[in-house]
This record gives structure tokens, C-alpha cells and sequence, in this order.
């Protein structure tokens, strides 16, 4: 199982995520997000981050010159499109990228998966209108499609006590925290994080993939 660490905006909660087993961590450039992290931060999160750990950055219904803007100075291996992006949008980076579902009651959630055929994985995530993610809210488990032949990443308020639990009855690839192993927003609690990620650890690789086809 492999696990990303989102919403990080220090270099020292990078390390220690890392040290702890992260396999990817998540930058998050949405201005409106209480994790948003700066572009010199992010330079410096980036510079200190191992190699095989994969670095992500999360972008909501950006324009398309703010996404390369940040390309060309932050060394991203895997994009994340949290907002209403739509195939061509997303791909027009020519990097890998995950496109996150809201699960909203009624989503079809195959249909919304054909529509990103380019797509190298889908990250579900709880839905709370007007709101694009990180609302510490969980969903309903059972929804995550379990032969969809896709890499999903699950999200939406998972801690240390609830992902193994997710993991048994959503059997993703990966799971997705921010909120969860934090002492505020933006901030995480290193104890947390290493109990979090000893938790969900099971064995798979899906963010090892993601690094290998950025290259």
C-alpha cells in the first residue's frame, strides 16, 4: 500500500514524512487552500526531498499558465487536478497525472473515470459542495469500485485509527492524508504520520510507477 503525505509546507514535516515511509507528498498550489504553499517553499520542500519519493502538486481549476508557471520552477514528478479539469486540460502538461472525484450521491463513478482516459489513477475523495477537498469528511467506503482496472487513491478523512479499516473494505492502491496526521492545517504531527503510514503499509506500488513514467 502506498501512501502520500498532502498538504505539506515545510521542509522539516517533508523529511519527516519521508523518514517515516511516505512514498509521495503533496504540494498544494490552490491560494484558497490553508495548505497552499509558496513557490520559493516549494522549491525548497523540492530540494530536499529524497529521490523515489514522488513530489505532487495539487491544482484547482488553475489557468493553464499558473500550472506551468509553477512546472518550471518546482521539479513535480505527478500533477493533481482537484476541480472541474477536463481531459485535454490535464494533459496538456505532458506529465502523469491523478484526477480526483468528488464522491458526491449519484456520481457515477465509472463514467467519470472514462472521461480521463489519460488519466494514471483517480483519487477519490469525500464531497462537501463548494468546497474541492480537504474537508477531513469520509464517504461511504463501500462506493470505491473494486474492478474498475484503474490505480485509485483513497481520501476524505482518514487518520491513523480509520485507514486500515479503509483499506479492508475499499482495497485502493494508495491512501491520501492531510488533515488527519496534522496539529493544525499545513502543519503535521510527526507521530502521526509514522503511525499513519504503519497502518496503511501493506505492500503494492502505485506512486513508484507514477516517478518512473515522469522520467
Amino acid at each position: 500500500m502506498q501512501v502520500k503525505i498532502c498538504g505539506i509546507t515545510t521542509i522539516e514535516d517533508a523529511i519527516a514524512s519521508v523518514a517515516a515511509g511516505a512514498d509521495a507528498l503533496g504540494l498544494v498550489f490552490y491560494p484558497a487552500s490553508p495548505r497552499c504553499v509558496a513557490i520559493d517553499r516549494a522549491v525548497a520542500i523540492a530540494e530536499a526531498v529524497p529521490p523515489f519519493v514522488t513530489l505532487t502538486g495539487l491544482f484547482v481549476n488553475a489557468d493553464a499558465e499558473t500550472v506551468r508557471d509553477v512546472l518550471a520552477q518546482v521539479p513535480l514528478n505527478l500533477l493533481q487536478f482537484h476541480g472541474g479539469e477536463d481531459a485535454d486540460y490535464c494533459a496538456q502538461f505532458l506529465r502523469p497525472y491523478i484526477k480526483a472525484l468528488r464522491m458526491k450521491d449519484g456520481l457515477d463513478v465509472a463514467g467519470a473515470m472514462d472521461e480521463h482516459p489519460r488519466a494514471r489513477g483517480f483519487l477519490l475523495d469525500a464531497y462537501r459542495p463548494g468546497v474541492p477537498g480537504g474537508t477531513g469528511e469520509s464517504f461511504d467506503w463501500q462506493r470505491v469500485p473494486k474492478h474498475s482496472g484503474r490505480p485509485l487513491v483513497l481520501a476524505g478523512g482518514l487518520n491513523p485509527d480509520n485507514v486500515g479499516r479503509a483499506i479492508a473494505v475499499a482495497r485502493p492502491q494508495a491512501v491520501d492524508v492531510s488533515g488527519g496526521v496534522e496539529l493544525s492545517p499545513g502543519r503535521k504531527d510527526p507521530q502521526k504520520v509514522a503511525a499513519f503510514i504503519r497502518a496503511a503499509k501493506a505492500g503494492n506500488s502505485f506512486f513508484q510507477s507514477m516517478e518512473c513514467a515522469s522520467e
